[in-house]
């Protein structure tokens, strides 16, 4: 099998075919959508392959053929006709004020005209300005213009921590957008792209035909890549590497269909050799980080949160839903859905093991007042759990409680909530990478958490208490419900760990462990 070069960080369909680079034909995807509608938006994670897509379909209206010699599209596209390619995307930079975004939109307008051979007259605002382009590439061409939008949010999401700046954003883009459904005689098709999905209300004024593809098994993977591509495609790159691996690492993002892999990650994988969390290191937001802290987000929780349509697209400069803002930033994907009638409820979960642990990773460092702290208690932690020194991990945890000042627990509000405590447990182990379940479903209740390791089955018990002395209510709790029954038929030993923490205290003041099994 012959190696072809790794597309990593090329978004230009041309140059992946001119230079011959691997390529997971997406254009039986794209024909289908033409042929079936209009007006498209489609939300996925950044580096998803999202202005691949774009750049694709503007190759495909442009009728360069010769790009897709041996793809679907070869065969099932009219090349006799080329149609004028309206493109604006917002990926690069950072704009922080409505006065650069308009510049940036009159930029974007001016590289059309001048792409397009046509010319709005002087004295036009945007909104003018922006529909004279469409009709004028109308009938230049003879044929009805192509809209295609890339991070059409992105100006938004980078001033969330400003929601002045982040509203001023929203009306500036409303009245760009707005121009859609006044032109839409002269349209042929309209594709836009993002991470969030804002409200039609707030961003589109009244472009209530956008058909929101988010959601539609039919193209969950209409970005990323899928296990088959994987096995065919990418099949030379698999030598030598853990397949099984590859898939617990970054396979798992599911939109109701096929689960995908995150392509940035597969190609950072094949070329350095080595498993990361590559996409993660790539820019987590922090406003992200600061989000969940602040929102005193219990963390075991985030592997087993439920959601409905209305709650995931709860998005918008007002009021962004934690549920919503960790499923559409890819931080956390659809594992089930349970419909109720008409109603569909999803259950949220980590896509792979490089979210749970790099997320849990940096939510640590907020959870603690020094965030190297994270870091240099990773590898005892490690070492203490495969060994199994309950022991050496009661010790290990209660000098990182102790470590906390006092001033900073007195004059800090995450660590004044309830799940404070447990939540720095779960999430120091959850950055280790380990295979972790909270929320543990069983038929005599939910197991607050239980750790698979190689040589044993951990079931854990939180509880908090008033006072200073151990009650022992955690580890009778465990026993006395069969936590561990789920479990023996396993092989592998089991152990109970019951753990209490003190308010007053601030400290661990329960630990007790059993092995059951």
């Amino acid at each position: 099998m012959t190696r072809r070069k790794l597309p990593i960080g090329i978004q230009t369909f041309r140059e992946i075919r001119e230079e011959g680079c691997y390529y997971v034909d997406k254009t039986p995807y794209a024909i289908k959508l033409i042929e079936q509608g209009k007006h498209y938006f489609l939300s996925r994670p950044r580096r998803f392959g999202k202005s691949l897509f774009l750049d694709t379909l503007a190759e495909l209206f442009s009728g360069n053929r010769a790009l897709f010699e041996g793809l679907y599209a070869e065969a099932h596209w009219d090349w006799s006709v080329r149609y004028p390619v309206i493109r604006i995307s917002f990926a690069e930079g950072r704009l922080e004020s409505r006065e650069q975004l308009d510049q940036r939109i009159w930029d974007v307008l001016r590289q059309n005209q001048e792409a397009l051979g046509v010319t709005c007259p002087p004295g036009l605002d945007i909104p003018g300005c922006f529909g004279e382009l469409i009709r004028r590439a109308e009938r230049q061409y003879g044929q009805r213009a192509v809209v295609l939008i890339d991070e059409y949010d992105k100006p938004i999401l980078d001033n969330l921590g400003d929601k002045a700046v982040a509203a001023a954003m929203r009306e500036g883009l409303r009245n760009l957008y707005s121009v859609l459904k006044g032109q839409d005689a002269h349209l042929r098709f309209v594709f836009l792209t993002g991470v969030s999905k804002f409200s039609k209300v707030s961003i589109f004024s009244g472009l209530n035909n956008l058909e929101d593809i988010t959601l539609d098994a039919r193209y969950s993977a209409i970005c990323g890549y899928t296990d088959a591509d994987i096995d065919t495609v990418f099949a030379p790159e698999l030598e030598g590497l853990d397949r099984e691996e590859i898939r617990r690492w970054y396979n798992g993002y599911g939109w109701l269909g096929e689960r995908v892999y995150n392509p940035f990650d597969v190609l950072l994988l094949f070329s350095k050799r080595s498993y990361r969390a590559w996409w993660f290191e790539t820019g987590t937001p922090t406003f992200l980080v600061e989000l969940l802290t602040k929102r005193h987000t219990f963390t075991p929780k985030l592997d087993a949160l439920v959601a409905d349509d209305q709650l995931l697209g709860a998005f918008d400069v007002e009021h962004i839903a934690t549920e919503a803002i960790l499923w559409q930033t890819g931080y956390l994907t659809i594992v089930a859905e349970e419909r109720l009638g008409r109603l569909s409820r999803y259950r949220l979960g980590y896509p792979n093991l490089e979210v749970e642990s790099a997320l849990n990773n940096a939510l640590l460092t907020c959870l603690l007042p020094e965030a190297q702290q994270a870091v240099e208690l990773s590898l005892p932690l490690y070492r203490l759990l495969v060994a199994l020194d309950f022991d050496g991990l009661k010790a290990h945890f209660e000098s990182l409680y102790a470590s906390i000042p006092a001033d900073w627990y007195r004059n800090n509000p995450i660590t004044q909530y309830e799940g404070y405590w447990a939540s720095v447990f779960y999430s120091h182990i959850a950055s280790l990478g380990l295979d972790l379940t909270p929320e543990d479903v069983t038929n005599q209740g939910r197991i607050d958490l239980t750790l698979k390791l190689d040589g044993a089955i951990v079931v854990i018990e939180f509880k908090r208490i008033a006072g200073e002395e151990p009650t022992g209510e955690a580890i009778a709790q465990l026993k006395a419900r069969g936590y561990a029954d789920k479990y023996r038929a396993d092989g592998r030993p089991v152990y109970l760990l019951g753990v209490e923490f003190s308010a007053e205290r601030r400290n661990v003041v329960g630990w007790d462990w059993v092995a059951v099994g």
